[in-house]
């Protein structure tokens, strides 16, 4: 079955290991091209992430070392197609995967809307407002909870509204999540969980989530494992991550959820799901609570649908 993965940290192992990595063949990259092919996958976006130990005078160049890192080592793949418009998911032919950028956070552009504007002329089809931390945007995920979205914020929104861009909520903390909801044109949490079932500031609330759906939102489920199971990082099982779908499921629908591994920016996985090419072991999972026809929506069509709608 074919899938669509919202998050991945695959540009950020690429700029920062030590030693050259190569894409096509590095089995070590959780979502690199080996197990983009062993999960089937249809499209894959590919974070841009800087990480805080970045001086933030360099942190924009960060950005565009990255994006040259996504053009020279993933795109130069015959089976890579950059996506730049929503539609060419469905163009896509047997064999290639589509190619998407995603900006994790907004710390590279500091208070620049111009910079910000040069990264989505790169092809950034989501952008989430913060990491987990402050800039000059709006406040992250462990951040005061109290402190929302800043007046720089606000025009940073309506720049991605012009745009057509997909506000990510994932890291938002949670004033930032509610001030940011009304604004935005397009929404998604691209990969959070439960909160009732794993009480981290990372996951969404019952209220969130239904408040995020209700405005034409989408949830994509996270496979890092203290997202997953409160305070725990080992031995947590798929059965796990399936309560997650289930519960979700019968709190917004089914046909809103989707997926968001969080690959190659976790440490620790879940068990047979420590890579990409894993994921069709969490559709079969996924079987014990849903049908075919939701597996493939959660899969990718609900995805593929949402966006085809823009």
């Amino acid at each position: 079955m074919r899938i669509i993965d919202l998050h991945c940290d695959v540009l950020y192992q690429l700029s920062s290991r030590e030693q050259p990595t190569d894409f096509r063949t590095d089995e070590t990259l959780q979502c690199g091209f080996v197990h983009l092919k062993e999960a089937q996958a249809k499209a894959q976006i590919f974070a841009i992430f800087i990480d805080e130990v970045i001086p933030e005078n360099e942190r924009y160049m960060e950005a565009l070392r990255q994006i040259e890192l996504f053009q020279a080592q993933v795109l130069t793949q015959p089976e890579m197609v950059h996506i730049t418009d929503w539609q060419q998911l469905s163009t896509l032919e047997e064999g290639q995967i589509g190619a998407i950028l995603s900006l994790e956070g907004c710390d590279a552009i500091g208070g620049d809307l111009n910079k910000l504007k040069m990264l989505l002329n790169a092809g950034i089809k989501l952008v989430g407002l913060t990491w987990n931390f402050e800039n000059a945007v709006a406040y992250g995920a462990q951040e005061d909870p109290t402190k929302g979205l800043k007046a720089f914020g606000k025009e940073v929104v309506t720049c991605l509204n012009e745009h057509d861009i997909i506000i990510d909520v994932s890291h938002l903390n949670m004033q930032s999540f509610w001030d940011v909801l009304p604004l935005a044109k397009h929404i998604i949490a691209s990969h959070s969980n439960a909160r009732t079932l794993c009480d981290h500031e990372r996951n969404l609330t019952d209220e969130q989530a239904k408040a995020l759906v209700a405005h034409g939102g989408h949830i994509h489920l996270v496979y890092n494992p203290p997202f997953v199971v409160e305070d725990a990082e080992d031995n947590i099982e798929l059965e796990d991550l399936v309560k997650h779908f289930s519960y979700l499921a019968d709190l917004v629908g089914a046909e809103h959820l989707g997926l968001g591994s969080d690959f190659d920016g976790i440490h620790h996985t879940i068990q047979k799901l420590h890579h990409l090419g894993d994921t069709q072991q969490l559709l079969a999972a996924l079987e014990t609570t849903f049908t075919k026809q939701q597996i493939e929506g959660i899969a990718y069509q609900n995805f593929e649908r949402y966006v085809q709608a823009f």
